[in-house]
């Protein structure tokens, strides 16, 4: 009886595995049909909307088609629109009463010019449309920001009917913001900068394209906070701040890249210099200081290699007092 025992549980536990993967497989068969009698009307209406559509742009057109393999194109949920909840009724299209080669265009037209008798609605109706769904989280501040100023529409950055939208992966995004943004494609090409070009980081990860409070279109309201969500151990607070590190990161470092390390600005001790620059500090050249390799005019920064970093390595904030102060 002993020896029975596992076998029996063997047994059981193979049954339930059984009865488990029926479930699944029924469930999966049954997807069509998941939710409320009010959910199944609103997806049997969508499909009897894209019929209308379908019947033309079939598996010929792959541009279309290929809809249904986005999130716009699950049937299973309520909430996907059919192609009428973009593109409008469209009743002159679809019934071509006028008997026009080729057709008058949708209601709205995404997009650029696609030929030269459909040319893309007005950026303000192209926008409109998608905000209908998307105007929350992230695109709370789209209007009026300077992509909406400028009539950049959602399809200028967007690939609607294919099933990886490129600006969505880190890797094929940049490319997308480089295409107006030329200027910061020299700069990411640059011998210091983020890891951009390795897919490691996006324009998205400091950029909020869709709106935001800060400048610039950032995703936090400051620069330096924005810096800090993956520099955090520059946040401080520290007993001895540098005062520009708190007031703008941008004062020493150039964000989209640099000929110098760090994504500097310029070289030290020249960057430092810009605002501190003391007679008789080993920073200048000058002799008879007694200091250790100070006897020549250019001694002392020899001495330092160039770099008030040998002495003052923690630039963005110490808890170390940088010397001794006078006091009354």
């Amino acid at each position: 009886m002993k020896r029975s025992t596992p076998l029996l549980a063997l047994g059981f536990w193979v049954a339930a595995l059984g009865f488990s993967t029926g479930a699944q497989a029924g469930d999966a068969q049954s997807l069509p049909n998941l939710g409320s009698e009010s959910s199944k009307d609103v997806v049997r209406d969508s499909l009897a909307k894209d019929a209308v559509c379908t019947k033309c742009h079939d598996e010929y057109d792959n541009q279309v088609l290929s809809i249904y393999q986005t999130p716009h194109g699950v049937k299973a949920d309520a909430r996907t629109p059919s192609c009428q909840s973009c593109h409008g009724a469209s009743q002159g299209h679809v019934k071509n009463t006028g008997r026009t080669s080729p057709r008058t265009t949708p209601d709205v037209v995404f997009g650029g010019a696609q030929s030269k008798a459909k040319k893309a609605s007005a950026p303000a109706a192209q926008n409109e449309t998608c905000m209908g769904c998307h105007e929350s989280g992230m695109r709370m501040h789209w209007k009026g920001s300077i992509h909406d100023n400028e009539d950049v529409t959602c399809t200028s950055c967007h690939k609607l009917h294919v099933g990886t939208d490129p600006v969505m992966a880190k890797v094929t995004q940049p490319e997308v913001c480089l295409t107006c943004h030329k200027a910061k494609r020299a700069e990411i090409h640059r011998p210091s900068s983020h890891p951009i070009l390795e897919g490691k980081t996006a324009c998205s990860d400091c950029h909020n394209p869709h709106g935001s409070n800060g400048p610039t279109l950032l995703v936090a309201a400051t620069l330096n906070e924005t810096c800090y969500t993956c520099h955090a151990e520059k946040r401080g607070p520290f007993l001895w701040e540098h005062e520009p590190v708190r007031e703008d990161c941008a004062i020493c470092h150039k964000p989209h890249g640099s000929v110098n390390d760090n994504l500097l600005k310029n070289r030290a001790p020249w960057l430092c210099q810009q605002c501190h620059l003391a007679q008789f500090h080993p920073s200048t050249a000058y002799s008879g200081t007694g200091l250790p390799g100070a006897n020549t005019p250019s001694g002392a920064q020899q001495m330092l290699g160039k770099n008030c970093l040998n002495c003052h390595s923690q630039v963005h904030g110490s808890n170390h007092p940088s010397g001794a102060r006078k006091t009354r």
